[in-house]
């Protein structure tokens, strides 16, 4: 075998290579975008969340409410 066809035989499989490099690449840039777009998306779900748990909190009364003693609350349930 020539040098040359010995060197056109390396190139092909250079070129070969480079298709797969460039196919895995753009497969793994679009598992990127895939999990980007999930991570966003958990990212506002999460920050709803919070929303809606500062909401509840702001709701509850500031201080507690007063404990009745078991007498009390005895006459109190039977009116």
């Amino acid at each position: 075998m020539s040098k040359l066809e010995e060197l056109a035989e390396r190139v092909e499989r250079l070129l070969l290579r480079l298709e797969e490099v460039t196919r895995t690449n753009a497969l793994l840039e679009q598992q990127l975008d895939a999990v980007t777009q999930e991570r966003d998306s958990l990212r506002s779900r999460l920050n709803a969340a919070r929303s809606r748990i500062d909401a509840l909190l702001d709701r509850l009364p500031s201080e507690p409410p007063a404990v009745l003693s078991p007498e009390r609350a005895n006459d109190k349930a039977s009116g």
